[in-house]
């Protein structure tokens, strides 16, 4: 399941909820009639009955949720997709989820797991969490730093700047 978004709100009485998109595709909810939340071990399917845009949040009216007290239940929780409903990626791109955990390499020598991706606008840059206490690697994701992406090893090949091992 791929995270899509974030109840952060309700919205009016009538029991529509206010959503944090976490896509870089708001409009692909649109594209949705099922949509899940998932909470623990409890997988909930919701079905969309209509999406308002505001700013930069969506207004999801949810055919299961009937009020506004019942919204409210469930402010904090994350939306999913199935990930046959994600949409293709471009050779080369990659969801961030199927980043995380991947194990990154420079030549043989092992730098550590992508622990998380910081999006900066102009290119993203990987979190790698070292071992032995080691302050974290920030790799800037640029084609001149990454090499390769292997989903199916869950490896990343790099060939870091000057200093940047230096600074950590």
């Amino acid at each position: 399941m791929i995270r899509v978004g974030k109840i952060t709100n309700t919205h009016g009485h009538k029991g529509a909820v206010k959503v944090q998109p976490l896509t870089d595709y708001p409009e692909r909810f649109e594209e949705l009639q099922d949509i899940y939340l998932v909470d623990g071990e409890r997988k909930e399917k919701l079905t969309i009955e209509s999406i308002k845009y505001q700013k930069n949040n969506l207004i999801l009216e949810i055919k299961e949720i009937k009020d506004m007290n019942q919204a409210e239940m469930f402010k904090g929780k994350y939306l999913f997709i199935e990930m046959k409903d994600a949409r293709p990626l471009p050779e080369g791109h990659f969801y961030i989820f199927q980043l995380i955990g991947l194990q990154v390499y420079e030549g043989n020598n092992y730098l550590g797991k992508i622990r998380d991706v910081i999006q900066t606008g102009s290119n993203d840059v990987y979190i790698v969490k070292r071992e032995n206490g080691q302050k974290d690697l920030l790799i800037p994701a640029l084609k001149q730093v990454v090499k390769k992406i292997d989903l199916e090893t869950q490896t990343m090949q790099v060939e870091l700047l000057e200093g940047t091992l230096d600074e950590s």
